[in-house]
């Protein structure tokens, strides 16, 4: 039988690592995550800036019916369009046109 450097049967240690490795993960998917949605940007002067007040209006690099950008963190996880989501009263949804895989983690 081998043994690992503490002297446990490798089987184990291999078997015991699998298992732990299966917890974490399953623990792991309850964990809530921030998804940003990215509609557009813009860039403007600093004087520019420092003048918005309430009302103002950005004109963003975006047309509505452009596609938008979904991130976890700053990796891109998915693409989508924007849509009202009527049942929700007027709130947005984004509908997936293009999910990236995550099968090796985000």
């Amino acid at each position: 039988m081998q043994t690992n450097e503490n002297g446990s049967p490798s089987e184990l240690v291999e078997a015991g690592s699998d298992t732990l490795s299966n917890l974490r993960s399953k623990s792991l998917m309850g964990v809530q995550i921030e998804v940003t949605v990215s509609v557009g940007k813009t860039r403007l002067p600093l004087s520019e800036l420092i003048k918005l007040e309430k009302e103002s209006v950005l004109q963003l690099d975006s047309r509505i019916e452009d596609p938008v950008d979904i991130y976890v963190g700053d990796k891109l996880v998915a693409r989508g369009e924007l849509e009202e989501v009527s049942e929700e009263g007027g709130h947005l949804g984004v509908r997936l046109t293009e999910v990236a895989d995550l099968s090796g983690g985000v």
